[in-house]
């Protein structure tokens, strides 16, 4: 796991000013730097995301993981503690959140030589499931789940991070969508084949991926391109029947049709460790579903019962929606909790331009503040600020 340096906090006057310490990340849109709160002294995250006001894209797509991010209440989940003090909107160009700060990710761990017993998977991927239920719920894709999106602690806590490509799931199935989604060996067949509109069953194949990966302490589907990560899967899965490919693009189902006939090898996973016993292959199985509309979903996932003990451990020691009492353990009614409501993007149909965009920000990140505690501001003195604004 990463270890945590020692911070020095420096004299406040007016604002809080931060020190960035050193990167602890680079995601999809921003990098991740730890620092200290000076209000406190807690070692927080602090996530700069750049170039916002290049273009309307670019600002709905931020105003977009900022609501989020200030949206979410949930223990797998990473969300916003607070957002740091925008300048006069003439001169705000880019904008800083600051998030929990976790030890390391998912990717760290499973490349690291430390064992990872069949507890500490189960524990993951319940936790996994758990925060994805609760996205889903709300109506949201993360369209980039991965090993590297997964933060982690040294107690097994987990949290579903970077939501730079998430989106709210679009219910009308003419409206297309776009492809450059999910890191290529999590991509589902789906997406690969050219769908024009999917549904939060991508989520669940980057799971399974992620799931054989935990398992074999490798990436299972490993390609060079998107044509040979297709034909892995194939590989796995046997040739898919025409019905499983009827949104597909031409030139994709024609590539399937081309070749020749496979049969399914899904034995094959049983070789992946001692730890992918009968259930886990099992639950394996229905993740890796080439037709989304027969994969499993995410709530659905949870109620199998590889992950009763993940569940079990998940909720006993580690949870902060079950305590201790001198009689015992009072657990909460609703383990895997959803969202209390949708997730709204109306602000976004009222953004027409790029000073429109960084307008209806600014107003939100000022009002996100009222009432909260004294506003932070980077310190521009500090020896890191500018390798961090770079």
């Amino acid at each position: 796991m990463l270890q945590s340096d020692e911070w020095h906090l420096i004299e406040i006057h007016g604002p809080a000013e931060m020190e960035p310490d050193r990167p602890i990340g680079y995601g999809a849109f921003g990098v991740v730097w730890s620092v200290t709160d000076p209000r406190d002294g807690r070692k927080v995250a602090l996530k700069k995301m750049p170039n916002v006001f290049q273009n309307l894209v670019s600002c709905k797509r931020v105003f977009r993981e900022l609501r989020m991010l200030c949206f979410f209440k949930h223990d797998n989940v990473l969300s916003a503690l607070d957002i740091l003090q925008p300048p006069q909107i003439d001169c705000f160009e880019e904008i800083y959140v600051i998030t929990e700060l976790m030890q390391s990710d998912l990717h760290k761990v499973i490349v690291s030589p430390q064992p990872l017993t069949t507890d500490h998977i189960k524990v993951f991927l319940y936790q996994i499931l758990r925060g994805l239920k609760y996205l889903h719920s709300a109506g949201i894709l993360h369209r980039d789940i991965k090993p590297g999106n997964l933060l982690v602690n040294s107690n097994c806590l987990l949290k579903i991070c970077d939501f730079g490509l998430a989106r709210v799931e679009e219910p009308d199935p003419s409206r297309h969508m776009t492809q450059e989604v999910v890191t290529q060996y999590y991509r589902a067949p789906e997406v690969l084949m050219g769908c024009q509109h999917y549904t939060s069953s991508i989520d669940v194949w980057s799971v399974g991926c992620i799931f054989a990966e935990l398992l074999g302490r490798r990436i299972l589907f490993q390609a060079q391109s998107p044509i040979q990560q297709l034909d892995l899967i194939t590989d796995l899965l046997g040739t898919p029947p025409l019905s499983a490919m009827a949104s597909a693009c031409e030139g994709a189902r024609a590539h399937i049709l081309r070749g020749p006939h496979k049969p399914p090898s899904l034995s094959v996973l049983y070789m992946l460790s001692d730890g992918a016993t009968h259930e886990a292959v099992h639950l394996l199985c229905r993740m890796l579903v080439f037709d989304p509309a027969k994969r499993i979903s995410g709530s659905d996932a949870l109620s199998h019962p590889y992950l009763d003990e993940g569940r079990l451990r998940y909720h006993t020691c580690m949870c902060k929606c079950c305590y201790s009492v001198p009689s015992g353990r009072v657990y909460t009614r609703d383990f895997e909790p959803p969202a209390d409501r949708p997730f709204s993007h109306n602000y976004e149909q009222s953004m027409h331009s790029v000073w429109q965009g960084k307008e209806l920000i600014h107003r939100f990140i000022t009002e996100h503040q009222q009432g909260k505690r004294v506003p932070l501001c980077i310190n521009p003195q500090s020896a890191a600020f500018k390798t961090f604004i770079r």
